[in-house]
């Protein structure tokens, strides 16, 4: 059992997407075309979040020419090349089946009010050092997208000359 359970961390990536059900994200993936390699871009939904350790997948649900398309994507899989949040959804359920009988603006979950686009990752493992002797299990990192906003008061502009 211990054999399997290194074999298995071996193969899991050192740094992770927090996914949560409800959220659209982009998933990068790399697609292999004959002798030549590019990365797709896949943008929907998450539906649905299984499993865990090197078995764990998520679903990912988007309208296509109106034609609804899940594709399930290993968490750990090298084709996949990151994960990016684009909108933070509000679910109360683990799985949103329930919009596979969603059509148009219906199919969309509602935002959550206030919630900052955030690009948290858990860590997993960290590379050793000769300086560090122990590794902690599991932590968080974050990281914030500057939020632009536009200033468009001409208003203000034009009373003060």
């Amino acid at each position: 059992m211990d054999i399997i359970k290194s074999i298995e961390h071996e193969q899991m990536k050192n740094k992770i997407p927090e996914l949560k059900v409800g959220n659209t994200v982009k998933v990068h993936v790399r697609v292999k075309e004959g002798n030549r390699e590019r990365i797709q871009v896949f943008e929907g939904t998450i539906i649905k979040v299984q499993g865990g350790g090197v078995n764990q997948t998520f679903t990912v649900r988007r309208i296509s020419y109106g034609v609804g398309v899940e594709k399930t994507f290993l968490v750990h899989s090298p084709a996949v090349e990151k994960v990016e949040v684009v909108r933070v959804g509000k679910a109360r359920r683990a799985k949103l089946f329930y919009l596979r009988e969603k059509l148009g603006k219906s199919a969309k979950t509602k935002e959550k009010v206030g919630a900052k686009i955030e690009t948290k990752e858990v860590v997993l493992k960290e590379e050793m050092t000769d300086n560090s002797a122990e590794v902690p299990e599991e932590s968080v990192v974050e990281t914030e997208k500057p939020v632009v906003e536009e200033n468009t008061n001409t208003e203000k502009e034009e009373t003060t000359k």
